[in-house]
């Protein structure tokens, strides 16, 4: 993944892993025997900020979001292809029309406090989360203003609850099990006090919360009356088992001091390291790497309103200059492969169309920069050095174009004034990230749309628009492979973006660390992760 750590001083670094070594010492000295079954174990994994609040898609951000879905759990929730099966539901049931949605709960489910689950705590936590005060993530998703309008959620009996919405939407029960809006948790009314204020989350995962120690750290416990599915790990979904008693949550802001705490055995688990701390990790033989494909996009965005760029000719002169393939690999240090879709590459619906992309042709390049009369006249393009592949993408993007005759001048400036910049629309060219999004409708609404209204929008294209507008509502998944084939067809034509590459996520381990597994939206998940003995 794009790193997000800044770097840092090697002396701090040093200093830094003192202390964890010193605040540490206790969870790493385990009894064999405790070792062996997982009782009294601590697994110590790096954050790089603290959580922001224990309010599951309230106060939040991705640090918060990945220590939070190991405690709630909602009606549904990701597979690991990103499609949606039932977590908290045994069954979902849909109306002919769409507007009705029939979820059966799971028997045997219980909350952290031991209550048992029922459909009047599902009705209590959709409340809650349709507030217009209540700050949750995803609430303009649910009340008119997004994708649809939550209508009523009721309970004609304790195991089912019914959800009638104003109109249809195909994500409809993706937008329920996003990671970012808390996979909208159900939580039992004792998450809040009599006055209403938030106090802690009583969810129903396998681990509960055990203490949050602000700006050090956060401990979950094992939560031993959990019910799990009957089937195998499956994303967020599927059957999950607390092999490891304690997940303790460490606050560690400096990259350089958490690769020195994973070194000296002061942190189990190191969150997205550089890839160039990946390839030094691994000439380690103490240091197991696991490294996934994730939907973080990076792309170059081409201004369509530029008086210079608004020619299509000389923004596809730009990409046939580009070789993408060798761009990825050197930016990502051969861990993310090229593609020039929007589509994600780890999407059920990236195929044959989306895998056709530019190729590079200096002579097509130049042609076309001759036929729209272009004279070497700067392009500008925006970059940032806190995102370190973003910066080296654009000097290989300037490089690479200087052999068509494009002349790239780079923009190095802070990410919050470039971003600033990417809100207005004030760019000629920018290299830019993207963050996962798990449907190939969101990922093409983040990018298309009317510039006017929208100045952060890429493509402003009337076709493209009519195609999103129906993804989004279709529910036939061989007709939405239609239109995202479709769209990938005509931004290959107008290019008002190139595509570069998905990111790569890794997380360094120890070696003791057994079982873990990186998925494509980059939410690491410490269930059915197991600490062995040396040797073992």
């Amino acid at each position: 993944m794009i790193p997000t750590q800044p770097p840092s001083h090697p002396s701090r670094a040093l200093r830094a892993a003192a202390l964890l070594a010193l605040g540490l010492a206790a969870a790493t000295a385990l009894p064999a025997q405790a070792q062996a079954v997982g009782a009294g174990q601590t697994l110590r994994i790096q954050i790089n900020s603290d959580i922001r609040s224990t309010d599951p898609g309230g106060n939040r951000d991705d640090n918060t979001d990945n220590v939070l879905l190991h405690v709630g759990e909602g009606l549904v929730a990701l597979r690991e292809d990103t499609s949606v099966s039932p977590m908290l539901a045994s069954k979902v049931d849909t109306s002919a029309d769409g507007l009705a949605y029939t979820f059966t709960l799971r028997e045997g489910v219980k909350f952290h406090n031991g209550a048992p689950l029922t459909a009047e705590d599902v009705v209590w936590s959709w409340q809650r989360y349709l507030k217009p005060t209540s700050g949750w993530r995803c609430l303009s998703e649910f009340d008119g203003k997004g994708m649809t309008r939550v209508l009523s959620v009721e309970a004609p009996n304790p195991k089912t609850v019914v959800f009638k919405l104003e109109r249809a939407s195909a994500l409809f029960l993706t937008m329920m099990a996003r990671p970012d809006c808390g996979g909208a948790a159900v939580l039992h009314r004792s998450s809040v006090g009599p006055d209403g204020q938030w106090k802690e989350p009583v969810g129903t995962g396998p681990y509960r919360l055990k203490e949050w120690k602000r700006g050090q750290y956060v401990e979950l416990t094992r939560f031993d009356g959990y019910a799990a599915r009957n089937e195998p790990r499956d994303g967020l979904a599927g059957g999950k088992k607390a092999e490891i008693e304690n997940l303790r949550f460490v606050v560690i802001p400096d990259s350089a001091a958490a690769k020195a705490a994973l070194y000296s055995n002061g942190i189990d688990a190191f969150i997205s390291p550089s890839p160039a701390d990946v390839v030094e990790m691994r000439g380690r033989s103490d240091v197991l790497l696991d490294t996934t494909p994730v939907m973080t996009m990076v792309a170059l965005l081409l201004q369509t309103s530029d008086p210079l760029l608004k020619d299509v000719r000389i923004r596809r002169a730009l990409a046939l200059a580009l070789d993408t393939g060798e761009l990825a690999k050197s930016v990502t240090e051969g861990l993310s492969p090229v593609n020039n879709s929007v589509v994600p590459s780890t999407s059920p619906y990236y195929g044959a169309a989306q895998r056709g992309g530019f190729k590079r042709d200096l002579t097509a390049a130049k042609k076309l920069l001759a036929e729209a009369g272009y004279r070497g006249q700067p392009i500008r393009m925006v970059a940032n050095k806190r995102y370190e592949a973003l910066y080296s993408a654009a000097v290989l993007v300037q490089a690479m174009a200087s052999e068509a005759g494009i002349n790239v001048e780079l923009e190095v400036m802070d990410w919050a004034t470039q971003l600033d910049r990417y809100n207005k629309g004030q760019y000629q060219s920018m290299a830019f990230v993207y963050s996962a999004r798990i449907d190939p409708a969101l990922n093409y609404e983040m990018v298309s749309g009317d510039k006017a209204a929208q100045p952060r929008k890429v493509w402003d294209s009337p076709y493209a628009q009519s195609r999103l507008a129906e993804a989004m509502v279709s529910r036939d998944k061989a007709r939405r492979q239609v239109l995202f084939d479709e769209l990938h067809q005509q931004m290959l034509q107008d290019v008002p973006m190139v595509v570069l590459f998905n990111a790569s996520d890794t997380t360094a381990m120890r070696k003791n660390v057994v079982g873990f597994k990186g998925w494509a939206p980059a939410k690491p998940r410490f269930w059915n992760v197991r600490l062995v003995a040396a040797g073992g």
